[in-house]
């Protein structure tokens, strides 16, 4: 597939409501998109980094620097599919979620072009999914028990809270009293506790949690590991995992029992399906997370999330958790689920009229 161009265009998308982890509060999403023009046609990848590089060290003005400058003039001339984008990005280190976006977009235009959808490209074994959400740190627990009243009510069948020091045990303690046992629970820590926390982290037991997730920071299996055998909930790990290599020895380890995918930290849906199917074999249940995505990231996210070994809810909510106006036609919630997208490539596109709206630079490389 030869591709004559790559558009990044860049639109503001506020949030129907500031959202609090442990590492900032976002009211608005910067979000980068990519655009892949080829002779057959177009197709549409999202790129998931934030404004600021607090999740993780990508940040949007960041990802569209260095596909500028090095990623979109590394593709072949001659012709590109989706498996040759990553052998052609190999040599640049890191900068996972823009070399996501690239993948994805060449991706999105080559199933198009072949007539095939995301989820039946990616192996996907359900034609919806179960839906999660993610709730932030607010300013107080009868706030946070609305919150969770709320999307109870919408039918989301797990909820995750987002903690840090100061705010765990007794959110998690009313939630539960509130809603009962039967609600599947989990909480997200964003890398904000230290191995000295142990114990305290150990208070979150008696609730019967899903999970915690990402407990400790980054870079570390090998705590996560020693708090592993110190816990009775298991641990999930998200911001450890940037590809199916790093996946193997946090399973070797012993550092977790579950591992959150999002195909963005891990470089594409290709690496994505990859830490799918070592998990799988070995046992580990997945689930996938969420950045916020709009329409088009949330497309290729359901589809993923219908591969058989993602046996947890994600945090793959509908549109209107996040946005008043998605850029796509938007996701419903019905259920509990989500419809996983049948048309060819990402199945959907944006709505040209919002995306105009929204846009607030376009730059065009050609290739």
């Amino acid at each position: 597939m030869k591709i004559s161009g790559v558009e990044l265009r860049r639109i503001a998308m506020p949030l129907v409501a500031p959202f609090r982890t442990s590492f900032g509060v976002e009211a608005s999403r910067d979000v980068l998109l990519v655009r892949v023009v080829t002779a057959d046609g177009e197709g549409w990848g999202e790129c998931a980094a934030m404004s600021e590089p607090r999740y993780c060290s990508e940040y949007v003005d960041g990802a569209q620097d260095v596909l500028r400058r090095f990623l979109v003039p590394a593709l072949p001339k001659d012709g590109v599919d989706a498996a040759g984008v990553g052998r052609a990005l190999e040599p640049f280190t890191g900068h996972h979620m823009a070399k996501s976006a690239l993948e994805s977009a060449v991706l999105d235009a080559q199933l198009r072009a072949a007539g095939e959808s995301f989820g039946s490209y990616l192996g996907a074994a359900r034609d919806r999914v179960p839906c999660g959400v993610s709730v932030g740190i607010m300013d107080s627990v009868p706030e946070l028990l609305d919150a969770v009243e709320g999307y109870v009510a919408e039918g989301y069948v797990r909820i995750k809270l987002k903690i840090e020091p100061g705010w765990d045990v007794e959110p998690v303690r009313a939630v539960r009293e509130r809603f009962g046992d039967d609600l599947l629970l989990q909480v997200d820590a964003n890398a904000a506790y230290t191995l000295v926390d142990a114990q305290h982290l150990g208070r979150l037991d008696e609730f019967g949690l899903l999970l915690i997730e990402q407990p400790l920071a980054n870079d570390d299996f090998v705590q996560h590991a020693q708090l592993a055998r110190l816990l009775r909930t298991p641990i999930c790990l998200d911001e450890s995992i940037e590809s199916a290599a790093h996946a193997a020895a946090a399973i070797s380890l012993g550092s977790c029992s579950v591992i959150n995918i999002k195909p963005a930290r891990v470089g594409g849906y290709l690496e994505a399906r990859r830490i799918h199917d070592l998990a799988r074999a070995h046992g580990v249940p997945v689930w996938c997370g969420g950045m916020l995505e709009t329409g088009i990231g949330r497309a290729a996210n359901v589809a993923l999330a219908a591969l058989p070994g993602f046996t947890l809810p994600g945090d793959t909510s509908g549109s209107r958790r996040y946005f008043a106006t998605d850029i796509t036609e938007p996701f419903v919630l019905a259920d509990g689920h989500l419809d996983v997208p049948t048309g060819a490539g990402l199945g959907v596109r944006p709505l040209p009229d919002i995306l105009t709206e929204v846009t607030t630079s376009r730059e065009w490389l050609p290739l």
